[in-house]
C-alpha cells in the first residue's frame, strides 16, 4: 500500500472505529432491555454488573496477575492446557479467567480453575481502562478468535505482554479487507500470535504482521489429556454390557431427523447413547417419545436397577459426554446438519473410533482434515447416514481402520502447549 492509499484509508479507519464504539454502547443499552425477556441474555447482562466489585475485592495491588480470556466453553477447553501449564510454572501468581459468553461462565464459574472467574465487561474504552487498572496483569492470553479493539488498544498503551493462542485466520475476516485498517491496528497489541496453520501465518504476513509461530491447536493437548483420566461410568457399563455402542453427542433437531429413524428401523443388536445439546425437559421428553425402542434417561437412573434391558440411553445432564465417548464404538457428532456449528470431533476421535458428522463442516479445521483423511465421515442425507452407519456396524475392519486414522491424526498434533510455553519461558 502506497502513502497516498494510506492517507485515504486512515480517516475511514478512524470513522469505522468511532462507529464501532457507538455500536457497543447502543448494543449495551438494548441488551439490558432484551435481557428482561431472555434468560441467556439476562445472565449475560446481570453477570457483568458485579465484575468490578469482584475484582476490587479479590485482586490486591501487590498481586502478580496473569489474565486468561476465552469466549465460551469451547475456547476454555482449548486454552486449558496452557492455563494449567502457566499455573504450574507460576504457582504464586494470581490467575484471572474471563468469559464473554454465559455458556462458558455459568458452567465454569465455580470450578476453581483460576483465582478469579468473571465475565469480561463490554468492550468500551472506559471498561478496558478500569478493568486493567484493577487486575494490572503482567501477562495476558487470549484464545482463538477474541479480538476486542478497546481492550487491545489499552493493553498496547500500557505495554502489557499479550499473546493470542490457537488462533486461526481466514480471508473473510475484516483484518484482510480494504476497510479493516482499524482492526489490523488491534493485532499489533499482541506481542506474539500462535496460529493453527500455515495459511493463517501467510494471511498475517500479507498485512505485515510477522510475530507469529505455527503451533497448531491446543485442543489436541486437551483431548490427549483425556486419555490419562479415569473415564469410567458404572451406569454406562451396566447399560452397554458387551454390545456395540453408538454415542450421539451434542445433537440438535436436524441431527435427530437422521438418527431417530435409523434407531427405530434398525435391526442391529446394539446400544445407543444420545447426549443432546439442549437438555430442557420439554425437548428431552419430545426426543424420548419419538424413539420406539426401550429408552431410559439419566435423570431416571434411581428408578431402574437393570439398565441392560434398555436399548437407548438419553443423557439429560451436562459434564459427562467426554467420559461417555470412551464407551463408544462409533460416534456421531452433532451440529453439522444445521447451521448451529459443528461440535467437537476431537473428543471422540481421540478414543480411536470412527466419527460421523453432518454436511456442514467447512471452517472447522480438524473436521476438514479428518474428512480428507477418512477418519471423519460426512453425510448429507438420510440415505447416506443409513449407508454409513450400517457399513460401520457390519464391517469391523472398516470401522477399525477409520478409527485408527483419527487416533493417528490426534496424536500427531499434540505439542502446541509445549511450543507456547517454550516461548513464554524466554520472554
Amino acid at each position: 500500500m502506497n502513502l497516498k492509499e494510506r492517507c485515504i484509508l486512515a480517516p475511514n479507519s478512524l470513522l469505522l472505529y468511532f462507529i464501532y464504539n457507538i455500536l457497543v454502547y447502543i448494543a449495551g443499552f438494548f441488551l439490558k432491555i432484551v435481557a428482561l425477556f431472555n434468560k441467556k441474555l439476562g445472565l449475560f447482562v446481570h453477570g457483568r454488573k458485579t465484575v468490578f466489585d469482584i475484582l476490587s475485592n479479590q485482586i490486591k495491588k501487590e498481586d502478580t496477575v496473569i489474565w486468561f480470556h476465552t469466549a465460551s466453553l469451547g475456547e476454555y477447553e482449548q486454552g486449558l492446557p496452557v492455563l494449567e501449564a502457566l499455573k504450574k510454572k507460576y504457582p504464586t501468581h494470581k490467575f484471572v479467567l474471563t468469559f464473554f459468553s454465559p455458556s462458558g461462565y455459568e458452567v465454569k464459574k465455580d470450578s476453581g480453575v483460576a483465582d478469579v472467574i468473571t465475565y469480561l465487561p463490554l468492550d468500551t474504552k472506559a471498561n478496558a481502562k478500569r478493568f486493567l487498572k484493577l487486575i494490572h496483569p503482567e501477562l495476558v492470553v487470549f484464545v482463538k478468535y477474541e479480538f476486542w479493539p478497546n481492550y487491545l488498544a489499552e493493553l498496547k498503551k500500557q505495554q502489557i505482554h499479550t499473546i493470542s493462542i490457537s488462533t486461526i485466520f481466514r480471508p473473510s475476516q475484516a483484518f484482510f479487507k480494504f476497510y479493516g485498517g482499524w482492526m489490523r491496528k488491534s493485532l499489533h497489541a499482541f506481542n506474539h500470535i500462535f496460529v493453527q496453520d500455515e495459511a493463517s501465518q501467510k494471511l498475517l504476513e500479507s498485512i505485515h504482521y510477522t510475530n507469529t509461530t505455527i503451533s497448531g491447536d491446543t485442543r489436541f493437548d486437551r483431548v490427549l489429556e483425556i486419555l490419562q483420566r479415569d473415564n469410567s461410568l458404572a451406569f454406562i457399563e451396566d447399560f452397554k454390557g458387551d454390545k456395540t455402542c453408538v454415542v450421539i453427542g451434542s445433537s440438535w433437531q436436524e441431527d435427530e431427523a437422521l438418527f431417530v429413524p435409523f434407531i427405530n428401523d434398525s435391526t442391529k443388536d446394539c446400544k445407543y447413547i444420545i447426549a443432546p445439546h439442549t437438555i430442557k425437559s420439554q425437548e428431552i421428553e419430545k426426543l424420548k417419545s419419538s424413539i420406539t425402542k426401550n429408552t431410559v434417561l439419566f435423570s431416571e437412573l434411581d428408578q431402574h436397577q437393570d439398565l441392560s434391558q434398555f436399548a437407548v440411553f438419553i443423557v439429560d445432564t451436562i459434564g459427562i459426554l467426554t467420559k461417555v465417548y470412551s464407551y463408544a464404538d462409533i460416534a456421531y457428532v452433532g451440529g453439522g446438519m444445521g447451521n448451529t456449528g459443528l461440535h467437537n470431533t476431537l473428543e471422540p476421535a481421540v478414543f480411536r473410533i470412527p466419527v460421523v458428522i453432518g454436511k456442514n463442516y467447512v471452517g472447522f479445521k480438524e473436521a476438514e482434515d479428518l474428512v480428507a483423511l477418512g477418519g471423519v465421515l460426512s453425510v448429507k442425507s438420510q440415505t447416506e447416514f443409513n449407508t454409513t452407519m450400517n457399513r460401520l456396524l457390519e464391517d469391523a475392519n472398516f470401522k477399525t481402520s477409520v478409527g485408527v486414522m483419527n487416533h493417528n491424526y490426534v496424536h500427531s498434533h499434540g505439542n502446541a502447549s509445549e511450543i507456547i510455553m517454550e516461548y513464554l519461558s524466554k520472554r
